[in-house]
């Protein structure tokens, strides 16, 4: 079965093109956009909402979480299969980061930002990959996927910006309802984005208004395959010790590159003169 690759495959991002007039014409004079409508009490509490939990996570110092998610792999037939994995997340401000991987066949993976390095280990097939970490975690985890090329799903919800994220990508947002089903009253919204929808379930508690639930739909994919995760064991005072960020390499590992590394090594090796 054709399924997503956890361990070192590329993350396919999206690039926004920009026109512009050629050939030293005018360009052309594009339509009005209409002013958006005012948005309704529902829409502007289901933004409320998101904004409080954005602002929430954002700047939470330290936290963990355990991670149950299932994501969709189109096949050639145009079946849809489902895998899984699980994740328990610890995050400590400014710069540090643990994600323990155990996926649906059995791998186990682990990254850790431990403020000087960021180290990928397989422990499955026992390798590892590490290279200097740049900066705080902001940077750190841009790097990881968009340099390295590595998969990190939700990784936004990690970052300090996300407040600002969700308000240059979201299009428009209402509030579904009032659910009880994950065993604590939850806000259960409906966002719209120009490339991905997205659903989360949030905590009704103004105190602490994490998210329960998320589900991604990537509209715009063949099959428009979906993404959720369900969140528990939030806990915002983890036990944290000098273990926590320390990489647990198997003995007789082997240190290989990340795959954008070597491809970097291999345009190199080629570049060079005989």
């Amino acid at each position: 079965m054709r399924r997503a690759n956890f361990v070192a495959g590329a993350l396919a991002l999206a690039a926004v093109a920009t026109l512009a007039g050629a050939g030293g014409q005018a360009p052309q004079q594009q339509p009005a956009v209409p002013a958006p409508a005012a948005p309704t009490e529902s829409q502007a509490h289901a933004q409320q909402i998101l904004r409080r939990m954005a602002a929430f996570l954002a700047g939470a110092p330290r936290f963990s979480v355990n991670v149950a998610s299932n994501y969709d792999v189109l096949q050639v037939s145009g079946q849809k299969i489902e895998f899984g994995e699980r994740r328990s997340l610890v995050v400590q401000r400014p710069d540090r980061l643990r994600v323990d991987t155990a996926r649906s066949d059995g791998a186990h993976t682990s990254a850790v930002f431990t403020g000087a390095e960021m180290v990928l280990v397989d422990a499955t097939r026992k390798v590892y990959a590490s290279t200097a970490q740049p900066g705080g975690l902001d940077q750190a985890i841009v790097h990881f996927v968009s340099d390295l090329g590595m998969r990190f799903p939700l990784a936004m919800m990690l970052v300090s910006r996300l407040p600002a994220e969700l308000e240059r990508r979201v299009r428009s947002i209402d509030y579904v309802e009032r659910s009880d089903l994950f065993g604590v009253p939850t806000h259960h919204l409906a966002a719209r984005g120009d490339t991905v929808d997205f659903q989360v379930w949030v905590r009704d508690d103004d105190a602490h208004p994490l998210p329960l639930r998320v589900v991604l739909t990537y509209k715009d994919e063949p099959g428009q395959p979906e993404f959720r995760a369900q969140f528990s064991d939030w806990n915002l005072e983890p036990a944290i010790t000098a273990m926590t960020f320390q990489p647990s390499i198997p003995a007789g590992a082997q240190k290989v590159l990340f795959e954008a590394q070597l491809a970097a090594a291999r345009a190199a090796g080629q570049g060079r003169k005989p």
